[in-house]
Parts: structure tokens; C-alpha cells; sequence
């Protein structure tokens, strides 16, 4: 479930901004651009993401409750008020042994492959 993107100059409680939904994961957009993205979600207890590996470092910041993180078969506990940075090229997956909620920031510029 995808909610529409934050409306600009207004206040906004991150927290509040996207519910826990029964056997859902709910995903918020924050900022969209092209040079990144910022996304704020609520995994309900016993939902996550298929292990996956991006080009780009994931900066996690939980907000809410505690994520397991697992990065290239390392399990991490993340809890509220802690972060983690997920390397480029990683493989990753987020589960919810109980339910959290999470802000994700993904910056693409400074990645371009420059060969020497």
C-alpha cells in the first residue's frame, strides 16, 4: 500500500504519517527526485522485504517499535531512535518480528562509476 507524497511547506508528524495496516506493509513517500528518495513505512508484526541489493547506500532510521535488518547474512536488531546504513551492493532484507515503523533515505548522486 503506497500513500501520496507529503504535501511541501506544512508541518508533519513522521510518526503519525502512515498507520499500521494487519498483514501490510504501508509505504509513504516523503521526497521523490532524481537524485534519491525519502520514504517513511509501517511493517506490520511478522510482514518485510525480500532480500534485495541496491546500488546505492540505504540510510534506516526507526522510528517506532524494533526492525531485525539483516545485511549480507549479519542479523541487526535496530530499535526506535537508532539508525543503520545499509552499504551499496549489499544484500539486505527487513523483517518484522514485531511491528515498526521506519524512515529510509536513499541518496543516487555521488554513485556515478568513474573509471581511471
Amino acid at each position: 500500500m503506497v500513500k501520496a507524497e507529503f504535501e511541501k511547506s506544512t508541518p508533519h508528524r513522521l510518526i503519525d504519517s502512515v498507520e499500521y495496516v494487519p498483514g501490510s506493509v504501508v509505504i509513504r513517500s516523503i521526497l521523490t527526485k532524481q537524485t534519491g528518495t525519502v520514504t517513511v513505512s509501517s511493517f506490520d508484526a511478522g510482514e518485510g522485504m525480500m532480500t534485495k541489493s541496491s546500488p546505492f547506500d540505504n540510510l534506516i532510521q526507526i522510528l517506532d517499535g524494533i526492525a531485525e535488518i539483516i545485511i549480507e547474512e549479519k542479523s541487526n536488531m535496530v530499535e526506535a531512535g537508532e539508525l543503520i546504513i545499509i552499504p551499496a551492493h549489499s544484500k539486505n532484507r527487513i523483517t518484522a518480528n514485531s511491528k515498526f515503523k521506519m524512515l529510509s533515505t536513499v541518496i543516487k548522486s555521488g554513485y556515478e562509476d568513474v573509471s581511471i
